[in-house]
């Protein structure tokens, strides 16, 4: 190879190696939907107990959309209410209009409160691509 081929292949490389470092270009970046507790609330409902060295209970989805990957959060509260104990467990799916069991064990604590920290909602996938028809005139 001469190296007239040599250093346009190193240049062509470079070149490349380049725009690669600047990352992905022709397509927006998706913003994250943040959710404040008293939103939180208007789709989320949790109902939970202790049960010997554990907590359980339910999530109950009123939203129109699955949840998945959902992390909540239980903190162990001392006879003050100040927090002295946190754990977290994973609730892998929630049915759109239904509940998901959720259990974890956790330290003993003089009481308990239980949120959800963050979760994905899930298109129906029945319904992606689908179109209404078009109005005839």
């Amino acid at each position: 190879m001469s190296r007239r081929t040599a250093r346009s292949l190193l240049g062509l490389g470079t070149v490349l190696v380049l725009l690669g470092a600047t990352g992905p270009t022709g397509s927006p970046a998706r913003a994250a939907e943040l959710y404040g507790p008293q939103t939180l609330d208007r789709y989320f409902t949790l109902e939970w107990s202790r049960a010997g060295r554990n907590v359980n209970g339910f999530v109950y989805n009123t939203g129109n959309r699955r949840a998945e990957h959902m992390i909540l959060l239980v903190e162990g509260l001392d006879g003050s209410g100040a927090t002295v104990t946190k754990t977290t467990t994973w609730v892998r799916d929630v049915p759109p209009n239904n509940r998901a069991f959720f259990e974890v064990a956790v330290p003993t604590a003089a009481a308990y409160r239980v949120s959800v920290q963050s979760f994905n909602w899930v298109e129906d996938q029945g319904l992606v691509g689908l179109r209404p028809p078009a109005r005839r005139p």
